[in-house]
């Protein structure tokens, strides 16, 4: 996964690569020649006492010099380039392909996950291709490359090579060997460490409301311990990588010039020779521990690989089939016929052969106890889930076979959970029209309701909005969130449980409004007072996933048990306040 990840991020970037390769290659090519010209000042320069010799080749040193840094400098930051774009087109991949998943692929992998693999994760494989470029071209030409010219210096001491280089690779793979599953334990970790925060983020009022905040101290600690433990492990198994490299270095440093002494001494070896072989054993050395620092890298950026190319080749549950339907007759109906769903391992469905019919310019309510199913349902008409039986028509035509973006312009959907974004007042209500005028913002916000609380605000439609609308209170926040829906001007409304935070006398206010205004648009509405549906021109009733009810609320009382039971319920309750 790994290597076809780069091939596809990289490739759109070759021209930054093969300047990578080539400075990298000059660079390397210069830092091979310098041991050979140091050698000629010993031996030509310095043994000889010419001191012309010596000036003219110093300065051809510092020439080579001052080149091999240019390109050095060159080639790193080519590779730099190369790595923030590769991980700027990997984060936009990841995000793209997670906004096309329907809510049972965000569940399956979880959010903290999703958060952990866009940053984490793309930020390993991103210090992979740094590395890459910076190390990985030029680690084998110094290795290779020092080991020609060491044995063109000396054939006689070529043996040392031979034995330190397996040497050093084979301590270096048992390292690496242990280190691959602590990296994909601790990316696992990482993942906790991140669910574990956010629950605590966004629950932070249960946990301070319920004086858990010691238990939730705890179950953080754990969760971090389990990381720091094993990126201690994996630390320390890492540390033990440069003194094991320099100890081969240094332990064949010491017998180059042990044996070479004896050459010396005997006259078939000059000391520049012996001074550069030493010299190019350093830097296939060298070559090797940077190669080995990549593979370091390799297994956890190859994990990371995996659980990117997990998101990406993921086909979302809900996509467009392949000639979608683009054009419709019918306005503004909406159609259950025998519709199923079961979220998939559940033992049971959730709904169960339902079937009803929401006529365009009508109010259709549904309600039920707790767990009915009534958001699963609502959900089904704009597609973020599919049917798992039967089908859901909009404006005559399946949902699954409407153009996604002809669908989803025809619906203005209430989540049960308003959410808004960080921003401005009108930013969020044009989220639902771009194009909107302030006029028309006006409009929205005064059939929800909510125009005379943005107009006690200082900056009015420019009011700062916190991220999740935090600044604002639950039932400013629903109003917010009807309005967004107003100024988009769709066919269907759907309302779920979205007049829950509201009293009973802005609940009445905003009806009557949307009754006036929105005449025209079909209304399919979920609720759990019955005060809220009871002009609903028609009543689905739900229970166990199941439509045990339909008609207008003086049908349903009379004729209903499940329906007259929860407006008995609720009359008892107001009653008794």
């Amino acid at each position: 996964m790994l290597l076809k990840l780069l091939g596809r991020f990289l490739r759109p970037h070759w021209p930054l690569l093969i300047g990578v390769v080539v400075f990298q290659l000059a660079q390397s090519l210069l830092s091979l020649w310098l041991p050979t010209l140091n050698a000629d000042i010993v031996d030509n320069g310095i043994a000889k006492g010419d001191t012309g010799y010596i000036l003219s080749t110093g300065a051809e040193m510092l020439g080579v010099t001052i080149v091999q840094i240019a390109c050095a400098i060159t080639a790193v930051y080519f590779g730099a380039k190369v790595a923030m774009l590769v991980g700027r087109d990997l984060r936009g991949a990841i995000f793209h392909r997670v906004g096309e998943f329907s809510e049972r692929e965000v569940t399956r992998f979880g959010a903290p996950s999703l958060i952990t693999r866009n940053t984490n994760d793309v930020q390993q494989v991103q210090m992979l291709v740094l590395m890459t470029c910076t190390l990985l071209v030029s680690a084998p030409i110094l290795a290779i490359g020092g080991i020609i010219l060491a044995m063109r210096q000396d054939i006689q001491l070529s043996w040392l090579i031979a034995v330190s280089v397996p040497v050093l690779l084979i301590a270096v793979s048992l390292i690496i060997v242990r280190m691959v599953p602590l990296f994909r334990k601790m990316q696992e970790r990482i993942d906790r460490v991140n669910r574990v925060l956010r629950e605590q983020l966004t629950g932070i009022r249960v946990v301070r409301a319920f004086v858990r905040e010691d238990v939730e101290t705890a179950r953080f600690t754990v969760a971090n311990d389990e990381v720091t433990d094993t990126a201690i492990k994996a630390g320390r198994l890492f540390a033990l990588m440069f003194p094991i490299v320099m100890l081969v270095l240094n332990v064949s440093s010491v017998a180059v010039i042990w044996f070479g002494a004896y050459r010396v001494a005997d006259g078939s070896m000059q000391i520049g020779t012996l001074t550069a072989f030493l010299q190019y054993l350093a830097q296939i050395l060298m070559g090797v521990m940077m190669s080995t620092m990549m593979a370091v890298l390799v297994p956890r950026a190859a994990v990371c690989a995996d659980r990117i190319g997990e998101v990406l080749n993921t086909e979302p549950s809900v996509a467009a089939i392949e000639n979608p339907v683009t054009e419709v007759t019918a306005r503004g109906t909406v159609e259950f016929v025998g519709v199923g769903f079961s979220y998939p391992g559940a033992e049971q469905p959730v709904l169960s052969d339902v079937t009803f019919f929401a006529e365009a310019g009508k109010t259709t309510a549904v309600i039920g106890s707790t767990g009915a199913g009534k958001t699963t349902l609502v959900n089904l008409i704009p597609r973020l889930f599919d049917a798992t039986s039967g089908i859901v028509l909009v404006d005559g035509v399946d949902v699954a076979e409407l153009d996604p973006e002809l669908l989803w312009s025809r619906i203005g959907l209430v989540p049960q959970k308003p959410y808004l974004f960080s921003g401005t007042v009108a930013s969020n209500l044009r989220y639902g029209n771009p194009d909107a005028s302030d006029d028309e913002l006006w409009r929205a916000l005064e059939i929800a309701q909510a125009k005379g609380f943005v107009e006690e605000m200082p900056d009015k439609l420019d009011a700062p909005i916190a991220q999740g609308g935090t600044n604002v209170s639950g039932g400013q926040r629903q109003r917010l969130a009807i309005a967004r829906a107003l100024v988009r001007r769709p066919e269907i409304y759907v309302f779920d449980d979205s007049f829950s935070a509201l009293d009973t006398a802005t609940d009445a206010r905003l009806r009557s409004a949307l009754a006036r205004s929105e005449s025209d648009a079909t209304m399919i509405v979920v609720a759990q007072r019955v005060s809220t549906i009871v002009d609903a021109d028609q009543i689905v009733v739900l229970e166990d996933g199941r439509v045990v009810g339909r008609g207008t609320h003086a049908e349903l009382v009379e004729t209903n048990p499940t329906y007259a039971e929860i407006v008995s319920s609720q009359l008892t309750a107001e009653e008794a306040a």
